[in-house]
């Protein structure tokens, strides 16, 4: 179990466990002004979760997740934390979903391996390879769901990051802020985490290092997650 300020996390039954990737990017994506939000591809539930906690009594938050038994552990820990009321989970893949209103931030930790070999877990091979969920079908779909003024928010290793930020501005959504993730200074990039938009703006740019001086987090880190983690 992974307990962290204001909820605790059960994922041994998910085919994708709590990681950084998800942690960055549920503290990161800015939710000014979400009411409707969309989790694809939730796992055992951690970034609809956070971004209960972000946000206000009125704000709604969907996640769906394809592999049954991670729906059935997200809703679980759901269900134990004080935002049950206002976080929907449903075991239901992306091309299926049918929102009865647009949404106005969709957030992924999307599959990401393309051409490696796959894992020999079926449910783990789903959760990180992009067969079950391309990049296309990610992008179209959000397209398809988010309002006129909403976001996309996603996080991707680094090459596989340059090559959806491709896909995304031939299919027509803009890129209007982007970090850019190191474990370490001086080691190379790791991820970006990304904010697409389908109207103009300026583009902000942003790093973040994990690690200061030896294995301590970064004061940036921390500032960053410190509403989350018990030890901050």
């Amino acid at each position: 179990m992974f307990r962290f300020k204001q909820f605790s996390i059960e994922d041994d039954r998910c085919a994708m466990k709590v990681g950084t990737d998800a942690v960055l990017l549920g503290a990161w994506v800015d939710i000014s002004n979400a009411k409707k939000i969309l989790d694809v591809g939730t796992g055992c539930g951690i970034i609809a979760l956070m971004l209960a906690q972000r946000t206000g009594e009125d704000v709604c938050i969907e996640a769906i997740e394809i592999e049954k038994q991670d729906a059935i552990q997200a809703l679980e820990n759901s269900n134990q934390s004080p935002w049950a009321k206002r976080i929907k989970i449903t075991p239901q893949s992306l091309q299926e979903f049918k929102g009865f209103e647009s949404f106005d931030i969709i957030v992924s930790n999307p599959p990401y391996f393309i051409n490696s070999q796959l894992p020999p877990s079926t449910d783990r091979a789903k959760a990180r390879h992009t067969h079950s969920l391309s990049y296309q079908e990610l992008i179209d779909h959000s397209i398809r769901l988010l309002n006129k003024e909403g976001r996309l928010a996603v996080v991707l290793p680094y090459a596989e990051g340059k090559n959806f930020l491709n896909i995304a501005s031939l299919t027509g959504l803009i890129c209007i802020r982007h970090l850019a993730f190191y474990s370490r200074e001086g080691k190379p990039q790791e991820r970006w985490l990304f904010e697409f938009s389908l109207n103009h703006a300026p583009l902000k740019n942003e790093k973040l290092v994990l690690h200061g001086a030896g294995e301590s987090w970064s004061p940036d880190y921390q500032s960053l997650t410190k509403a989350f983690y018990l030890k901050l």
